[in-house]
């Protein structure tokens, strides 16, 4: 079976159907891109995913486990982190403190333990920072890790955000739109990361992207999507000349 998977998934907003009859499925161990124009439903989707909204109608599959009425904190302890196209980040706090929040889902220690920093709580911190440092180290921000988010210019914030999401080990990483707002040289960099969470972390990737030489460059398969419909799912090489796709984005 598919490690995730989408059946006949709809979001309707009243007579706007963002997301309509949507199949797909992710294979363990690879990277799926998600493609389309503006308003294709893309980050529609990641959202049925982490459950910030609710199917219309459909089913989601995680693992074999139907995790359509999941609530989003049981979707982050399945092992399913993501990052949003517009960053969400604590700007007074440092990046070590940001990333440290993404170790959040494996936290054990009761509130009173914490506050009296049992033995237990000071073991479980150095398990954390631990993990955090591996992340740092993996996506080189040593020399940001105890700087104010609000002194960083945005592309190392948007590297920030992966790596918050990596700190909590996911099985799956949606990644929504990771090269928008950087550029040439930052992209480069973020294709070697996908890559690498792929082949060195094990994590199996989902990304929504419109930078096609990004999707060309780290993708094993592809799902073009138009309307909210599926148009294609194949190799990047196969879904850019599919004739619907070129039309979708080219006009017909």
């Amino acid at each position: 079976m598919s490690y995730l998977r989408a059946e006949n998934l709809c979001l309707h907003f009243g007579g706007l159907k963002a997301v309509d009859a949507v199949s797909f499925a992710v294979e363990k161990g690879e990277i799926l891109s998600i493609i389309g124009p503006n308003g294709a439903g893309k980050s529609s989707i990641f959202n049925l995913i982490s459950r910030i909204y609710s199917p219309t109608s459909g089913r989601i599959y995680f693992e074999d486990r139907d995790i359509t009425e999941e609530p989003p904190f049981g979707i982050a302890k399945l092992g399913i982190a993501r990052t949003f196209q517009n960053i969400e980040l604590f700007e007074n706090s440092t990046v070590l403190a940001n990333l440290l929040v993404g170790r959040h889902r494996h936290s054990t220690t009761r509130l009173w333990q914490e506050l009296l920093f049992m033995p237990n709580v000071r073991l479980s911190e150095k398990v954390h920072r631990r993990h955090v440092e591996r992340v740092i180290e993996f996506l080189d921000l040593a020399v940001y890790r105890d700087k104010l988010i609000s002194g960083l210019p945005y592309g190392v914030r948007k590297v920030i955000e992966l790596a918050r999401a990596l700190c909590s080990e996911p099985k799956l990483i949606l990644l929504d739109e990771p090269s928008s707002g950087l550029n040439v040289e930052e992209t480069d960099d973020m294709s070697f990361w996908i890559r690498d969470m792929k082949t060195e972390l094990g994590v199996t990737v989902l990304m929504v992207e419109h930078d096609m030489t990004l999707v060309n460059r780290v993708s094993d398969r592809v799902v073009a999507l138009n309307y909210g419909r599926v148009l294609a799912t194949g190799s990047p090489a196969e879904v850019q000349v599919h004739p619907d796709v070129v039309a979708a984005y080219l006009g017909s």
